[in-house]
């Protein structure tokens, strides 16, 4: 019994004896270390973050804008362009539509123009800035609930016709229908009948705007100015022709 209790006051007493001084400055010197270590980090992380810091943003640029003379179609077929079926005539450059122009056609001809409604300005993405645009027409199309025929749904249901009935609508009991044609197309120069047009044309009822814009993704630094601003670039065979204008108009 008596050795084994002096076997463990040894073992109490060894664990407790002093560190050796020199192996004590090792662990006081590396707890200090890193302690500076850590603050240093954390220092620089918010030097980082306060400064120079580095994003990706998706930059809206419009490259043009152009008010809108007349719409119609080219007088004779365009080099390089055989689907070429509507133009909007612009007062800076004409926009020939060669996909969804056949659409927007059927639609300003069979519709009674009085009850045509453009809801948007024409707002096209010109994703290479090399005189190719896409991006959508949109208008509405409204009349009082007893004035439409069974012929009027038929070719709603042809053309892809959404009903979009807004409260100020059925307080006059009347009912709209919304179209949206995606369209694609190419920068041609001005027409060369446009002075013509002008004078011959009756003007729209409001002045239309088109505007083309193109998207980049860049790394900007924080608190760094705007880019220069771009051109719209029109197609490199592009030349001028002349354009035969349809009898409608778009209306408010």
């Amino acid at each position: 019994m008596t050795d084994h209790t002096n076997a463990t006051q040894k073992n109490m007493q060894a664990s407790l004896k002093p560190l050796n001084p020199l192996n004590l400055k090792k662990i006081i010197a590396g707890a200090l270390f890193a302690t500076v270590l850590a603050s240093s980090g954390c220092a620089t992380s918010s030097l980082l973050d306060n400064s120079g810091h580095v994003t990706t943003n998706t930059t809206k640029q419009i490259l043009s804008e152009d008010q809108i003379v007349a719409f119609g179609r080219p007088a004779q077929a365009l080099p390089k362009m055989p689907n070429a079926t509507m133009v909007i005539v612009g007062e800076k450059n004409s926009y020939v539509l060669t996909q969804g122009g056949t659409e927007m056609v059927n639609l300003l001809s069979n519709l009674t123009q009085e009850n045509i409604q453009v809801d948007n300005d024409m707002s096209f993405h010109v994703p290479n800035n090399d005189g190719y645009f896409q991006g959508e027409m949109k208008l509405s199309y409204a009349k009082l609930k007893d004035e439409f025929g069974r012929s009027d749904y038929q070719f709603f249901l042809q053309n892809n016709g959404k009903e979009c009935t807004s409260a100020s609508d059925q307080r006059i009991n009347a009912q709209r229908f919304c179209f949206s044609v995606p369209v694609k197309g190419a920068i041609y120069p001005q027409v060369s009948n446009l002075g013509l047009i002008q004078s011959n044309y009756r003007a729209l009822t409001r002045p239309y705007t088109v505007s083309f814009y193109t998207q980049t993704q860049q790394d900007v630094v924080t608190h760094s100015g705007p880019n220069g601003a771009q051109k719209l670039v029109l197609l490199p065979f592009a030349l001028a022709f002349d354009v035969v204008t349809f009898p409608l108009q778009l209306l408010d």
